[in-house]
Formats: structure tokens, C-alpha cells, sequence
């Protein structure tokens, strides 16, 4: 068997490889399975490449490529042992952006090796040069926009940049003008190939990625992470077909197409449109503001909590963020397994957008063996909290907001939220009456029947699971 024809099964069995894990990533019960045949195959894939490109590149070359690979390899095993679980959403949409980056990098090169030679090139036939030109504009442009939105994102879900989102006046007609002369420059690029116009389209993209991202506020960041994801895989189906390799665009198109549906269904989790969160907030004002909130907490100690769950019949537990900086998911379980041993009912209240990605609470409570089967959607919860106890607030605040459906002025207004209100008692966790990720103050906590405990959610968690 040729090298070639070796390389190309090695690529159909990546590729089946690569719908296995995400049919296994579908369902808790399988994830671990969908993680192990993603990481199989694309360790075929990249095994395949080295030895195709043995039998016809030059020794240096092959070198260089290895090198890359036990580099890259090593860098990549580091972050992933020393990352936080808080750390995850911004470690993700940083590595978006190197996808889109190798995508802008592979498209430039495209550029080099034939439009930049003209005549002189021999590797595209003259009557496909338009095609080439077109598939490098595109190229370039879906990986320079993947590129800088995950940047911006990287820096708002790590705290370097402001979460609220930017109005630049006209924001809306920036969008579009971009995407226009994105249009016009790749017309202009394919009929007559030169380095001026591939600088602005590479320009041009940048730009508009960066805006894209930093017009979408902290609310909706859990969604552009999975946008991105969308964007990073059409990044690297472009490139595949630059580099007429079929598994890069069997992959890109399967990641490109599950992160937009992804983005699809939690937007309409979140009453939010589709096309406005990827178009950079496009259609929403940006004149609206959250209304003033005034009113005096409460506060309350482990041991009145104690009390109040040792007589409670029901409870649910609606995690955020907070649960993830303060690692509290392990006793969390420990206080859910006590309860129920009890005979008191506990269930888990999980917000599509709860965390900084998609699944984060989900990913913690089972990393801390939380049964799978008391971890609820918002959608399956919400109507049973009238009926609940007691709930428990543990680092969460706009998924729990009742801002967001009585404040049409907020910028979470529409937003579907965990209504914890109409339970008889509402206990939230919080290190401080600080606004959340949004940027909106809560009314929840001035609520007659709502109670605030202070401090590191663990050590909160663990004082009320000693007084029990």
C-alpha cells in the first residue's frame, strides 16, 4: 500500500473516529467514551500526516514537523494538567484562536505558493486559479474573524476585559459594512490576485471579529463559546480545502455544524435570537440600563440554614459560577447525599448559561458523583420550585434574576431564569452583594423570603453540613 492510500484510510478511520465522539459527548453516561475516541483520532490523523509527509518531504522538513508535534503535544498536556476547572472557558477560547490563526497562517500560504507567483505557479490548473483565490479569501476570513473574537473572549472570561458589551455608535452598520467590503475584496482578489487586497481582507476580518465579540456582553458569553467552537471548525474545513484534505473538512464541517446548533438551542433556551448573538448583538439597543434596585438584606448562619433544611421536605440546589471558583462541588454532594439519606428530596436547578460554558455545572457536579438523575434543566425545575422549601443559591446570580422578566429595561431582560423567588425560602451564597457576570444588581436578595450567607461557598457549604 502507498503512503497515500495509507493516509487516506488513516483518514476515514479519524473521521468515524470523530462522529463517535461527538455521539458519545452527547450524554453524560457516554462522555468519557466520546473524549477517548476524539483523542484517537485525531492522534491517527496527526501519526498519518508525519508518515505521508515522510515519503515526500525532505529530511529537515520532517524534523521541523515532528517537532511541532512533540512541542505542541508537550504544551498541550501542561495547560491540561495545571488548568483550573475555573480556567476552562478561557483556556477553550484560547484555543479556538489557534485554530483560527493556522487557518489565516494556511490560507496566506495558499497565497504564496500560487497567486503570489502568477504565472510561475504549476501546483493549481489556470481554469481552477478563480476557485483557488476564493477558497484562500474565504479562508482567510472565517480564520482571522475565529481568530480575534477568541481573543476578546479569552480576555472577558478571564477578567482582562470589561464583560459589559461595547456600544460603538452605529454598531450594527460596522458589522455589515465589514461584511460588504469582505464581499467586494474577494471579488476584487479573485479577478486580479495581489498582497494589498489579501492585507485587507485579513485586516478588514480581524476587525470585525474583534468587534463581533466585544458587542455581545457577559450574559451571553457561554453561547459565543460555542460560536466559536461553530467558527473554528469552518476556520479549519476552509483550510482542508486549501490543503485538498478531505478529514480536515469532514471534521471542520461536523464541529462547525454541532457548535451552531449548539449556539441555536441555547439561544433559544435563553429567548435570545440566533442571528443577533452572532451578529455581534445585532438589532439590540444600546441605550437600555438595568433600574436601580434598593432594599436591605438579610443574613443568615450555617446553623439557621441547618435548621431550616432539617425541616424542609424538598430542596433545590441551583449552582453558578461562584460553585466553580469555590471548588464547593464536593461538598455539595457530600450535603446532597446527607439530605436525601434523610428522606428529603433534593434536585439540582441547572441554567442553560450556568458558568462560563456549556455544561460547566453539569461537568462539576459529576466530577463530584452528583447522581445524573437529580441534575435537572431549567425547563424541567422551574415549575416545581413554587412547591420547594428550601433552595439553595450556591454562586449563581443573573441565571437567577428576576430582573430579567420584570425589568424591561435590563440588559438580561427576556432571558428565561431559575424563578428560586417562589419557593418559601430562598438561601443564596455569595462572597459579597456584588452585581454578577452581567453587570446587573439582583433583586432576589432584598426578597422578603430570601436570606444571604457570606463568605467561600465551600467553607459555607462544609459548616452546614458539621451542624447537621
Amino acid at each position: 500500500m502507498s503512503p497515500e492510500a495509507a493516509a487516506t484510510a488513516a483518514y476515514i478511520v479519524a473521521a468515524l473516529l470523530t462522529v463517535m465522539s461527538l455521539a458519545g459527548l452527547s450524554k453524560h453516561e457516554t462522555a468519557r467514551n466520546g473524549v477517548v475516541y476524539g483523542i484517537a483520532g485525531m492522534a491517527v490523523a496527526l501519526v498519518a500526516t508525519v508518515v505521508l509527509a515522510a515519503g515526500s518531504l525532505e529530511a529537515g522538513a520532517v524534523a521541523l514537523l515532528v517537532a511541532g508535534f512533540v512541542i505542541g503535544g508537550g504544551v498541550g498536556l501542561w495547560r491540561a494538567r495545571v488548568v483550573e476547572m475555573t480556567g476552562m472557558p478561557e483556556l477553550i477560547a484560547l484555543l479556538h484562536s489557534f485554530v483560527g490563526l493556522a487557518a489565516v497562517l494556511v490560507g496566506w500560504n495558499g497565497y504564496l505558493e500560487v497567486e503570489a507567483l502568477g504565472a510561475a505557479q504549476t501546483t493549481v490548473a489556470p481554469e481552477l486559479l478563480g476557485i483557488h483565490s476564493v477558497e484562500v479569501g474565504v479562508g482567510v476570513f472565517i480564520g482571522a474573524v475565529t481568530f480575534t473574537g477568541s481573543i476578546v473572549a479569552y480576555g472577558k472570561l478571564s477578567g482582562r476585559m470589561k464583560s459589559r458589551p461595547l456600544t460603538l455608535p452605529g454598531k450594527n452598520l460596522l458589522n455589515l459594512g465589514a461584511l460588504v467590503a469582505f464581499a467586494a475584496l474577494t471579488v476584487a482578489f479573485t479577478v486580479a490576485p495581489s498582497l494589498g487586497v489579501m492585507i485587507a481582507i485579513t485586516g478588514v476580518a480581524l476587525a470585525l471579529g474583534w468587534h463581533l465579540v466585544a458587542s455581545i456582553g457577559g450574559g451571553d458569553m457561554p453561547v459565543v463559546v460555542s460560536m466559536l467552537n461553530s467558527y473554528s471548525g469552518w476556520a479549519a474545513a476552509a483550510s482542508g480545502f486549501l490543503l485538498n484534505n478531505t478529514l480536515l473538512i469532514v471534521t471542520g464541517a461536523l464541529v462547525g455544524s454541532s457548535g451552531a446548533f449548539l449556539s441555536y438551542v441555547m439561544c433559544q433556551a435563553m429567548n435570545r435570537s440566533f442571528l443577533s448573538v452572532i451578529a455581534g448583538g445585532f438589532g439590540v439597543e444600546s441605550g437600555t440600563a438595568a433600574a436601580d434596585v434598593e432594599g436591605e438584606h438579610r443574613e443568615t448562619t450555617p446553623d439557621e440554614v441547618a435548621e431550616m433544611l432539617r425541616e424542609a421536605s424538598s430542596v433545590v440546589i441551583t449552582p453558578g459560577y461562584g460553585m466553580a471558583v469555590a471548588q464547593a462541588q464536593y461538598p455539595v454532594a457530600d450535603l446532597t447525599r446527607r439530605l436525601r439519606d434523610k428522606g428529603i428530596e433534593v434536585r439540582f436547578g441547572i441554567h442553560p448559561v450556568a458558568g462560563r460554558l456549556p455544561g460547566h455545572m453539569n461537568v462539576l457536579l459529576a466530577e463530584a458523583k452528583v447522581p445524573y438523575d437529580v441534575v435537572l434543566e431549567m425547563d424541567e425545575i422551574n415549575d416545581d420550585l413554587a412547591a420547594t422549601s428550601v433552595v439553595l443559591v450556591i454562586g449563581a446570580n443573573d441565571t437567577v434574576n428576576p430582573a430579567a422578566m420584570d425589568d424591561p429595561g435590563s440588559p438580561i431582560a427576556g432571558m428565561p431564569v431559575l424563578r428560586v423567588w417562589e419557593a418559601k425560602n430562598v438561601i443564596v451564597f455569595k462572597r459579597s452583594m456584588a452585581v454578577g457576570y452581567a453587570g446587573v444588581q439582583n433583586p432576589l436578595f432584598f426578597r422578603e423570603n430570601t436570606s444571604m450567607i457570606f463568605g467561600d461557598a465551600k467553607k459555607r457549604v462544609e459548616d452546614i453540613l458539621a451542624a447537621l
